[in-house]
């Protein structure tokens, strides 16, 4: 015989799971009314969900960028989903913040890691499929990226949108923070022209050829002019090289200079949905 399922038994399995009410009646349906294995049924369906839109683009989300208490290391995630209206709520802006904090405190070095770290005895994996089933959106860690170094800065823009860490080789809150809103606003391929693959500098290098070409112009002045067009693409796109945001009159590299002539960039990540 079938346990009546009442309206409180709905109710009650809504407040402590968060999922809809008529997941929750089916849930205690199929568990003839075993509270706790109705959640359980609800945790499987989330797995399942979780499967079935696997072809689905999490566009949305809530990053955190966060270092260690003596900012010798740093972390930037994004926990995404599908809306905008999920992305900024209040509370999984506070479930995002708290895998970040789990994922500084268990020094944590990848994805798969934090993955399986557990907060107050759930792994984050099974608090992900719990809070894919509450919201019925697709979730996850989709970015995990560390940065090591003497000093590693840490920078959020937008509503929880971008992320960025720069490290650094000397430890300076100021510095650390203008290069990371640099970093957000100029997005910077690369610390320095050394940086950039010598694939990406011949792809560049023939592209300019073509375009001067194109114009008419000799080609025996196609060479001279091709550089020029790479040593543009560098100063555009290389963070030290960089028309500081704050001041264009000066490079970013000027610009650390300023501050202290020792001060270098290490490694930088930047991480922005969309």
């Amino acid at each position: 015989m079938s346990a009546t399922i009442t309206a409180s038994d709905i109710n009650k399995l809504r407040q402590a799971t968060g999922a809809g009410m008529m997941d929750c009646r089916k849930a205690l349906t199929e568990s003839n009314n075993d509270f706790e294995a109705a959640i359980d049924w609800l945790r499987k369906q989330g797995q399942k969900v979780a499967a079935k839109r696997s072809d689905r683009e999490a566009k949305e989300g809530v990053i955190i960028a966060q270092t260690t208490p003596d900012n010798k290391s740093g972390i930037v995630l994004c926990i995404s989903c599908e809306t905008d209206f999920v992305s900024k709520n209040a509370e999984f802006v506070a479930f995002a913040k708290s895998i970040a904090d789990a994922a500084i405190s268990n020094n944590v070095k990848s994805a798969e890691e934090l993955n399986n770290v557990e907060i107050n005895g759930t792994k984050v994996s099974e608090m992900i499929n719990d809070k894919l089933a509450a919201i019925g959106e697709k979730i996850g860690i989709s970015r995990f990226e560390r940065i090591e170094a003497p000093y590693v800065a840490s920078y959020i823009h937008g509503a929880n949108r971008m992320g960025v860490l720069v490290g650094l080789t000397k430890e300076s809150a100021d510095a650390g923070k203008d290069v990371a809103m640099q970093i957000a606003a100029m997005n910077p391929l690369a610390i320095d022209e050394s940086s950039i693959s010598p694939e990406t500098v011949a792809r560049e290098k023939e592209i300019a050829i073509e375009q001067i070409k194109a114009e008419g112009k000799p080609a025996d002045m196609a060479e001279k002019i091709a550089m020029g067009k790479v040593n543009k693409f560098f100063k555009d796109n290389t963070l030290l090289a960089q028309a500081f945001v704050k001041d264009a009159s000066k490079s970013v590299s000027d610009y650390l200079k300023s501050v202290d002539p020792e001060i270098k960039v290490t490694d930088f990540k930047r991480v922005a949905l969309g």
